[in-house]
């Protein structure tokens, strides 16, 4: 289970889906101080979609399988992570764009990954850390997993130990309370974790991955996924200021399939 997100299930702000005539989800960047600015950017979406006689659910679902719902024939929009999409969604959803979280150091609508230590470790090299424990979310997690693969294998090693976090915000705590050493963790979720988690004070940043195509979203084959797109970034031309700067959201980026699918994947 890809567990790219920060908190995986500890809030519902719905519904079951299958209680609804489509689905929507957008669990990425969930936390419980952005539902509000979450219900908010969806219902500017839903408004959208609705005017181009497009049927969408009231609220935002939560589904239990997250995976199942990506797949699901009802699905009218959710945000999925760039590692599974190229390894197996890329063809059986469409693309409909990718937000644009203006991550400094990459394009419009890319973002790249923190490699995050304690404050103590910080006039360390990535080489002293190669007896190190790695937290991650999952292997199948872009930004926590594959962009750490990529960065370390650049230095010359990957690590023996690595410790299972199942999710960005628990491989970032691990590391504060001394469980792991390192971790990826990617640029929104780390301005999150700076803005909302008192024991970020207790980390730093030691380097930066290369910068690979943002967490995209995604819609069922059939769907008219030009109106999504025109609809979703209606919306976030809409939102409001303070929604806006609490989403940190700043556009829907068009980035081609191709550019996905060419990031590698760990050859461990």
């Amino acid at each position: 289970m890809c567990r790219c997100f920060l908190c995986f299930h500890e809030f519902n702000i719905s519904t079951n889906s299958k209680f609804l005539p489509m689905i929507a989800s957008l669990p990425m960047y969930l936390r419980p101080e952005l539902v509000d600015a979450h219900d908010t950017y969806w219902a500017l979406i839903n408004k959208n979609l609705r005017a181009h006689n497009i049927s969408a659910p009231d609220r935002l679902s939560s589904p239990s399988d997250i995976y199942a719902s990506w797949i699901d024939p009802d699905l009218i929009l959710s945000q999925t992570c760039g590692m599974p999409y190229r390894n197996y969604l890329h063809s059986k959803v469409q693309l409909v764009g990718t937000p644009d979280f203006n991550i400094t150091g990459c394009e419009p609508g890319y973002y790249r990954s923190a490699i995050i230590v304690r404050n103590s470790d910080t006039d360390k090299t990535p080489v002293e850390f190669k007896d190190a424990t790695l937290a991650f979310n999952s292997t199948d997690s872009q930004s926590g997993y594959a962009a750490a693969f990529s960065f370390f294998k650049k230095h010359g090693f990957w690590f023996a130990k690595r410790y299972t976090s199942e999710a960005h915000l628990a491989s970032a705590l691990a590391v504060a309370e001394g469980r792991a050493d390192i971790a990826a963790i990617d640029a929104v979720t780390w301005r999150l974790i700076l803005a909302y988690e008192s024991f970020s004070e207790e980390l730093s940043v030691l380097d930066w991955t290369d910068p690979t195509p943002g967490l995209p979203y995604i819609t069922a084959i059939g769907h008219d996924k030009r109106r999504v797109f025109e609809s979703v970034s209606a919306a976030i031309d809409a939102l409001p200021l303070d929604t806006k700067n609490l989403l940190g959201i700043h556009g829907l980026i068009e980035i081609d399939a191709a550019e996905y699918l060419r990031v590698s994947n760990p050859d461990e």
